[in-house]
């Protein structure tokens, strides 16, 4: 399956994200949490630095080399852990919603119009308020944003499948719904759930960023990304590489994982790929 995939992403994904978030203690030149006042705001090699600082230092003279490789660590965690328990709501929630129709149909689907309806950042700020900036915050966030998506996808498949002749037949030889919609339906919408993850990565890792971004997410003094850019705020003009560095990590992140999902997409779906 890799072979059909576009080959330039998967680099880019592997080596911002996938590589630094696993092998972060081994190949981070410096301890990301570590200050040297006296290399304080020290420019990228290709500016006037050295290579022992290759992309600069901050203010407290931490490297921002180390601190973005730390960093894909809660950006690839934060993913990982919100997306399966967003999907795993969402599809259980689309299944019943699309198979039984009826009442739990039109309440499910109200559930998910209120849920698109709320501001995630507003949630995030009244979590905030309550419990204070934590890992466990983002996950809830990321978690009441997507669901939403997953269940409504299922659930128009699902309305579709329940209609088809094997369901029928199925159904006349005394299977049960339970039965049904795990062995019949659920197999014939996992390519769809596959892709719909895929995609959400890159819209996962933008909200993680901006709720550290914003102070409301990822507490400091942890290298996540949002937390990285929002150092260099103050400093754009006379120290621009504090932002840009994470900034550009986060751009070719979600491009990749945006490319690499199209791609798949379009390899999975079967209309798609005799096109």
């Amino acid at each position: 399956m890799l072979s059909r995939l576009p080959l330039f992403p998967i680099a880019i994904l592997l080596i911002v994200l996938v590589i630094p978030a696993l092998f972060a203690d081994w190949i981070a030149p410096h301890d990301p949490y570590k200050s040297n006042l006296r290399a304080r705001l020290e420019p990228p090699v290709f500016f006037g630095g050295t290579w022992e600082y290759a992309l600069g230092t901050d203010r407290l003279g931490r490297d921002i080399l180390s601190r973005i490789m730390h960093g894909a660590r809660y950006a690839l965690g934060i993913s990982m852990i919100g997306i399966v328990l967003g999907a795993l709501v969402g599809t259980a929630l689309g299944l019943i919603s699309g198979y039984l129709r009826g009442w739990v149909d039109i309440l499910i689907m109200r559930v998910v119009d209120i849920t698109f309806a709320l501001p995630s950042i507003l949630l995030a700020l009244a979590l905030a308020a309550v419990s204070g900036p934590s890992f466990g915050l983002v996950v809830l966030v990321v978690v009441f944003v997507i669901w939403g998506f997953f269940a409504r996808q299922v659930r128009a498949e699902t309305l579709s499948l329940r209609e088809r002749d094997f369901v029928a037949r199925a159904r006349v030889a005394g299977a049960s719904g339970t039965r049904i919609v795990l062995r019949y339906i659920l197999p014939n919408i996992a390519n769809t759930i596959i892709v719909l993850a895929t995609l959400q990565i890159g819209v996962v890792i933008l909200l993680e960023a901006t709720l550290s971004f914003l102070g409301i997410g990822i507490p400091r003094p942890a290298p996540a990304w949002g937390i990285l850019v929002a150092d260099g705020r103050q400093l754009i003009v006379s120290a621009w590489w504090i932002s840009l560095f994470p900034g550009l990590a986060i751009l070719l992140t979600v491009l990749s994982v945006n490319l690499i999902g199209d791609r798949l997409r379009d390899w999975l779906d079967p209309k798609l790929r005799q096109v």
